[in-house]
């Protein structure tokens, strides 16, 4: 079992890592802030205007710890790779599922699969909160309803069927549980008000945490399937486009609602994060203060140190591990080793 390491999140601007020993030290402004042995670490996430050694740059390509750098925002902006590791027998498999329509497909189909499950997951526990209240019923009806629509969704997946139409029953679904996510936000504030996704730019608070959070994941599991010797460009529901992780972008969809969703309504049904916290931007833009990044980051971290028992495997993992198990999944289908692959399905 791969051991799970830490992520290191910098978003102090000016900031500067560099290497001593075995350790990458941050400094800011001539005073070193933060020293940590690099051997603890398997990723280094740069938010805005962050420096890096040419040390340390080499020595993380060489000891697989990925480095990415964003924008302030959250805008991936570039990554640094050491030599691409991994079997070149597996990626030629990968590229070959690639260009047949029915195997790619499949396995669209089962990460769809594993996305839709796992949004029913968050609205059958929204349905207990609701049951918990009072004047709660007409609300918790209509979860129930939704969670339905997408129960009929899955079993629609679970049926082959052209690509195309393969997206259009993932969007159906996805308006379908976005359409109930203001049921989702306890709080009372005007501020946290949801009426749909909307990006680039993120235009609200609820869609500006969303978009953070979903830009922390699909680095994770871009790093996951770098490390199991894949190519994160490649992959079978998104299409290919210079520049896109396509294959972590798929990876992704089954994490979507259960890790990055739940811990956006749990920053702010338990007020971890308020309107506060939000500033407006050029061009109508919403973006998070430096301390509501802080603590998102924080809180993403700690919830990847909580342990559960992977529902295929039948093993207990950290949280932080589940896209590393299934991009090995993912590999071993297409070596051949299982029949299908297996989505992640919380339970």
């Amino acid at each position: 079992m791969k051991k799970h390491l830490n992520t290191l999140y910098v978003t102090t601007q000016n900031a500067y890592l560099h290497k001593e020993g075995q350790s990458v030290v941050v400094r800011v402004e001539k005073e070193n802030r933060l020293r940590l042995p690099i051997h603890t670490l398997d990723g280094i996430v740069c938010f805005g205007a962050i420096s890096m050694s040419p040390f340390l740059m080499h020595h993380c390509a060489e000891n697989n710890v990925a480095v990415s750098f964003l924008s302030q925002y959250g805008k991936f902006l570039a990554r640094i790779q050491g030599p691409v590791s991994g079997n070149v027998l597996l990626r030629r498999e990968q590229y070959r599922t690639a260009d047949k329509p029915e195997a790619a497909v499949n396995i669209a189909r089962h990460m769809l699969i594993g996305k839709i499950a796992n949004a029913r997951t968050v609205l059958r526990r929204a349905q207990r909160d609701h049951g918990e209240k009072e004047n709660s019923k007409p609300s918790c009806n209509e979860l129930v309803k939704a969670e339905q629509r997408l129960r009929q969704y899955i079993q629609r997946l679970e049926k082959p069927m052209p690509i195309d139409q393969l997206r259009g029953n993932e969007g159906e679904a996805a308006a379908s549980y976005f359409a109930e996510f203001p049921k989702l936000i306890t709080v009372n504030d005007e501020a946290f008000a949801f009426t749909g996704r909307n990006r680039r730019p993120p235009t609200d608070p609820i869609n500006a945490l969303l978009s953070f959070t979903y830009t922390l994941l699909v680095h994770d599991c871009r790093s996951a399937l770098e490390g199991v010797g894949l190519d994160p460009c490649v992959g079978y529901l998104h299409t290919d486009r210079p520049g896109r992780p396509s294959l972590a972008l798929d990876l992704m969809e089954e994490f979507r609602a259960v890790l990055a969703d739940r811990l956006v309504l749990s920053l702010i049904n338990r007020r971890q994060i308020q309107s506060k916290d939000f500033k407006d931007s050029a061009g109508g833009a919403v973006t998070m203060t430096d301390d509501a990044r802080k603590t998102l980051l924080t809180t993403w971290q700690k919830r990847k140190q909580d342990e559960i028992t992977h529902p295929y495997l039948g093993e207990k993992c950290k949280i932080g591990l589940l896209p590393h198990l299934q991009a090995q999944l993912l590999a071993r289908h297409l070596r051949g080793d299982i029949e299908a692959y297996p989505p992640f399905i919380w339970r």
